[in-house]
């Protein structure tokens, strides 16, 4: 593709001083004349290209437009490529690729092993273990409806089950503790939306453009919230399950209690999903206070108990 061509010679004109018009036509597989012909769309792009005659000659960009090298420490430059690497672990696109290439052009060569090294030391990988399939392809079409600013059509499982057939105004990919969303503007509820993709079924790009909106971030900080809403509830888990324990709250609430228990005071909302968290822990962990939450877990596993009693 042209506009691949044209970045790699821009690349390849940032890491060296000069380089002969044979040259690149040798390196990318094309005659001479598209060599002059891509040079000439680098210029109209803005970017300075100088080119020289004779022996020794040919193309190289303005040296007061280059980048120095050294401008980089090796933490800033680890620092991008770990971020970058991240993100296209799970987000697949030119754009990336090639602004992994372009960074990895600042690197000196005396620096490379160190610099990798040190990248490699930290790796992110947003990808599930287990989860939706469908979760990679959907971020796909999303990421396609934002740069064309074109409608999202889906059908999108809501709150104690609820089905409904959404039509939305796309506005922004956010990844928040481990989970995928998109907030755009829901046409059904004439409202700015957050929704899970996990949710989602039968998500497809629409023909319909949209002229975009003003509008405000999504609110995706809930310390403030919680602070107000959650308590702490008393249980009592077995050793077992410490490992499980350990994602919701820190090892500090833990005392143990002999040999194969511990007590836990555990951080706690009465709603239906803090309920499903605790009783997830089995027959390994007891509720022990407060007393109305212990009644209502024991209701809670009753009702599990009397389905299987068919």
């Amino acid at each position: 593709m042209k506009v691949d061509r044209l970045i790699s010679i821009v690349l390849v004109l940032l890491d060296k001083n000069r380089i002969s018009a044979q040259e690149l036509a040798d390196m990318f597989e094309v005659s001479l004349r598209t060599i002059y012909r891509d040079i000439d769309a680098i210029e109209l792009a803005g970017i300075p290209i100088r080119s020289t005659s004779g022996v020794g000659g040919g193309f190289e960009i303005m040296p007061n437009y280059k980048i120095d090298k050294k401008v980089f420490s090796t933490a800033d430059l680890s620092a991008i490529l770990i971020g970058l690497s991240s993100i296209s672990n799970m987000i697949q696109s030119d754009e990336l690729r090639n602004t992994l290439a372009k960074v990895k052009s600042f690197i000196p060569t005396e620096r490379a092993k160190e610099i990798e090294l040190k990248v490699n030391q930290i790796y992110i990988d947003f990808s599930q273990w287990i989860g939706n399939s469908n979760i990679q392809s959907y971020i796909e079409i999303i990421k396609v409806a934002l740069q064309e600013n074109k409608l999202l059509s889906f059908d999108y499982i809501a709150h104690r089950g609820n089905k409904t057939t959404r039509v939305v105004e796309p506005y922004q990919l956010v990844l928040k503790s481990t989970h995928w969303y998109v907030y755009g503007y829901c046409l059904k509820r004439n409202d700015f939306r957050l929704f899970r993709l996990s949710r989602m079924s039968t998500l497809q790009k629409q023909k319909e453009t949209f002229i975009p909106r003003d509008y405000q971030k999504p609110k995706l900080e809930f310390a403030d919230v919680l602070a107000t809403l959650q308590t702490n509830i008393k249980i009592r888990i077995h050793k077992s399950i410490v490992d499980r324990v350990l994602d919701y709250c820190p090892y500090e609430n833990f005392i143990p209690d002999d040999k194969e228990h511990y007590i836990v005071s555990f951080p706690f909302i009465e709603n239906d999903y803090y309920y499903d968290i605790v009783l997830s822990f089995g027959d390994k962990c007891e509720c022990l206070e407060p007393l109305h939450v212990r009644e209502k877990m024991k209701q809670r596993i009753y009702d599990i108990a009397s389905l299987y009693k068919k």
